[in-house]
């Protein structure tokens, strides 16, 4: 039977008091999809807003990159499916790319938190990526409780954030994590990460991306 992801995908295309171009950021989510795609896993695509999806830092230099870019999928991206009208329970896994984006309209979204808590509560994979952690802050399972609290996990460092867009973001993504009671862990800048907790699987930034899908294809093809 086939199994199904859900990127869960910015709209936004700007950021910040310098209106900073962004979106997500391309190697997210084409390093993910060629790794999913690649083994049969059906990927679906839904934003906050529906429809179009800005991206950034394409580089048509990597082939997955430019495989993606000029698939039928990045089409079907960018008329990607309202996240409401969505039910993540009907999908084995959710993914949130980061770039710059979901700082803006994914952080902290009631509409996204309702997905993260309908996805775990009925047993499937929470992943996301570089900025793409945003999407866990605020999200309550019904106990008052943050869904990161005590939960391993990583995702775009202070470190990382200080030379490239610190002040372009709203919040240090780092910090909000901790704030929540998350047991973040980094590695060296820009240098792959990835950290697994049960259901929950983070990378620090876009060289996770690739190996955090690798992770979940792994996780998917267990047998139940």
């Amino acid at each position: 039977m086939t199994q199904h992801v859900l990127f869960i995908v910015t709209n936004a295309a700007i950021i910040g008091p310098h209106n900073r171009k962004t979106g997500f950021f391309f190697a997210e989510v084409a390093h993910p999809f060629e790794v999913l795609d690649g083994a049969g896993i059906a990927v679906e695509f839904a934003s906050v807003a529906g429809g179009w999806t800005p991206y950034d830092a394409y580089d048509q230099k990597d082939e997955a990159q430019k495989t993606f870019f000029e698939s039928k999928a990045f089409r079907r991206l960018n008329r990607s499916r309202k996240l409401s009208e969505v039910d993540t329970a009907d999908y084995d896994a959710i993914l949130i790319p980061g770039g710059l984006g979901p700082m803006v309209d994914i952080a902290r979204n009631a509409e996204v938190q309702r997905a993260v808590a309908r996805a775990w509560t009925t047993g499937k994979f929470v992943t996301a990526v570089c900025h793409g952690p945003c999407s866990l802050l605020g999200v309550d399972l019904g106990d008052g409780v943050p869904f990161v609290r005590g939960k391993k996990l990583t995702g775009f460092s202070k470190k990382e954030e200080y030379d490239y867009a610190r002040e372009d973001v709203p919040f240090e993504l780092e910090d909000a994590l901790r704030a929540e009671g998350a047991d973040y862990a980094s590695t060296e800048n820009w240098q792959a990460k990835v950290v697994v907790d049960g259901r929950l699987m983070t990378g620090q930034n876009p060289a996770s991306a690739g190996p955090m899908a690798k992770e979940l294809l792994a996780a998917l093809r267990k047998p139940a």
